[in-house]
């Protein structure tokens, strides 16, 4: 009798747990637990896409098209491109199933209220693809400054300076604007804190990066 209740129990709890992942949002949206390894050259945004996309598949979310959360300029005739044209139009969820923005209005504060209450982008919510915390302030190494190349509202800069590192494309000369996903260390803002002090990955990491940048997959089209 109590081997039988035992059985019962565990069966019970396996089929909770099974019913909850299966009612858990899938992730569309995730922190690359890793760069590519050359500081901010990305290989443009092909390279850095199919980052997103090695990344998504290997945690099982390979079945979604996978976007690099980047802006680039307008060069050689080729128009500027918005990160938040790239990108769908939400909702997105983390790892565990967590919306961290409904749509391109709560996303990027497009409105007074929007941008006073702001998305739901933290250091708890910026998940990687693992499902793991990535280092913030009081990490060692502080790992928060993520490259997006964008203004606060999601759109490229139009000043003719180098806020993308040529692109995507530098690991050397210029510079790339990054964001906190900690919120925290001198600028709040998860896409638009402060400028990298160069392209390099010694250069990124010297003012808190590694290189890393965020991950959505194209929803919501």
């Amino acid at each position: 009798m109590k081997i039988l209740l035992f059985t019962l129990s565990v069966a019970t709890m396996f089929g909770q747990a099974t019913q909850q992942k299966q009612d858990r949002a899938p992730m569309t949206f995730f922190l690359t637990s890793a760069g590519g390894g050359d500081g901010a050259n990305l290989g443009g945004l092909a390279g850095a896409d199919a980052h997103c996309q090695k990344l998504a598949a290997a945690a099982g979310a390979g079945d979604r098209t996978w976007r690099a959360y980047l802006s680039t300029s307008a060069s050689d005739g080729k128009p500027a491109v918005n990160a938040r044209d790239r990108i769908g139009s939400g909702p997105w969820h983390n790892f565990r199933g967590t919306i961290v923005a409904r749509d391109q209005a709560h996303l990027h504060g497009d409105t007074l209220d929007l941008a006073r209450t702001g998305n739901v982008i933290t250091r708890n919510n910026a998940l990687s693809e693992k499902g793991e915390l990535v280092n913030g302030v009081g990490d060692k190494p502080n790992m928060h400054d993520i490259l997006t190349g964008t203004q606060p509202d999601g759109r490229a800069y139009t000043d003719g300076a180098d806020h993308t590192c040529k692109n995507w494309t530098s690991n050397g000369e210029g510079s790339a604007q990054v964001g906190h996903h900690d919120r925290n260390g001198g600028g709040i803002s998860w896409n638009s804190a402060h400028p990298s002090r160069g392209c390099s990955q010694e250069n990124l990491v010297a003012t808190g990066g590694a290189g890393l940048f965020y991950c959505f997959a194209v929803t919501g089209q």
